[in-house]
């Protein structure tokens, strides 16, 4: 389940891009990030993008021919890594052992990746049109499957019958908060920045309270 993104990942000739394309798309990308998470898309100029990845702006439009493709590019690295890992839950596993790690992964998500959430987040708020395509059948489908797999748990007396849709948006919102409001965390708690050992131990009280919640034993 993915965006549309233009094809700048991929040559003419079909071949993989080579070292220097991906190291100048990974640069162009960062710049990116950083940019939209600051200013919005539309506070957001390609010249301050091609400036900070230390490219000329005729480089930078090869790459990404305007700025909605390399805003959609950077919406798709992200939701591509959470969609991902949700992919591999199944209704075989052990749903205690699945939902652990899952919450890990976002989490880890949320630590390296807190920008990137971030524009997810401003796009959202803002009505989602550059996602429109992106939440169409085809992901309603998607995520029904997903529910699927929590009420395949639930009907093998896996997991304690709760809503797995509500559990799905509270398992999305809880992991996304630590990067999306990690100010309000840090003013609140008067940290200077989140660390590593913040989020590790945010994760394990996640798991706890989630997974008491649906009936498991956490093994954290």
């Amino acid at each position: 389940m993915t965006l549309e993104v233009p094809a700048h990942s991929t040559p003419a000739n079909g071949k993989p891009a080579s070292r220097i394309r991906q190291k100048n798309e990974e640069a162009i990308l960062k710049a990116a990030e950083d940019e939209f998470a600051r200013h919005g898309f539309k506070g957001t100029s390609m010249n301050t993008i091609a400036v900070n990845a230390g490219l000329p702006k005729a480089n930078l439009h090869y790459y990404f021919t305007n700025k909605l493709g390399l805003y959609i590019a950077v919406l798709s690295n992200i939701i591509e890594l959470w969609d991902s890992t949700f992919n591999n839950l199944n209704a075989d596993d052990d749903p205690g052992e699945a939902l652990t790690h899952y919450i890990r992964a976002k989490m880890e998500f949320s630590r390296r990746q807190p920008q990137a959430s971030r524009i997810f987040a401003m796009e959202i708020i803002s009505g989602g049109e550059c996602l429109s395509e992106y939440f169409s059948q085809d992901y309603r489908v998607w995520f029904k499957g997903r529910a699927a797999v929590f009420q395949a748990w639930i009907d093998a007396g896996k997991m304690d019958p709760i809503d797995p849709v509500h559990l799905i948006f509270l398992l999305w919102g809880s992991t996304q908060h630590y990067a999306d409001f990690a100010t309000q965390i840090c003013r609140v708690t008067g940290r200077a920045r989140l660390t590593k050992q913040d989020f590790e131990e945010a994760s394990d009280n996640l798991i706890r309270i989630i997974l008491k919640g649906c009936g498991l034993n956490p093994a954290v």
